[in-house]
């Protein structure tokens, strides 16, 4: 299973509409500095799914791009007010400045929900929630994708 942080990562991705739905099997998603953009194919049933994304390929659990994409394709259907509220996130960016400390980085985005008007409770409960879903879908890795080439950042946030 994926870390949490990786849940509220796909949540981001959903509210920034930087997930884009090809066709049956495949489908996009752009980092939140712009600087990738990740392949996801799925099967049918969402069970089977290959991303290009650095933690399906070297961790190989199902990284953030993999978990957009299952919600975007309706297998799970996160409230708006969540996915909103965690729009505009500059996730590159915390996770260096946290050193990939997913605690932290969860904690700051909490505090930062709360100060923008939001509930950090709530959205950690729909977080949860996304996880208890992978537990039972229970996702299995299809083909490994190298991924992709960092190119230089088109946005900072």
């Amino acid at each position: 299973m994926p870390p949490l942080v990786k849940v509220y990562e796909a949540l981001g991705a959903i509210g920034d509409g930087r997930v884009r739905i090809e066709n049956s099997r495949r489908a996009t998603v752009v980092s939140s500095d712009e600087s990738k953009t990740y392949e996801v194919e799925t099967s049918a049933d969402g069970r089977e799914i290959a991303s290009n994304d650095n933690a399906s390929y070297w961790q190989g659990y199902v990284g953030y791009p993999a978990i957009a994409v299952l919600l975007a394709r309706g297998f799970y259907r996160p409230p708006a007010n969540v996915t909103d509220a965690l729009a505009g996130v500059a996730w590159k960016d915390l996770n260096r400045k946290f050193k990939n400390d997913w605690a932290r980085t969860i904690a700051e985005v909490e505090q930062n929900l709360e100060q923008a008007g939001h509930d950090p409770d709530t959205v950690r409960s729909e977080a949860d929630a996304v996880l208890s879903f992978l537990r039972a879908l229970r996702p299995v890795r299809g083909k490994r994708i190298r991924p992709p080439a960092e190119k230089p950042a088109l946005k900072t946030r």
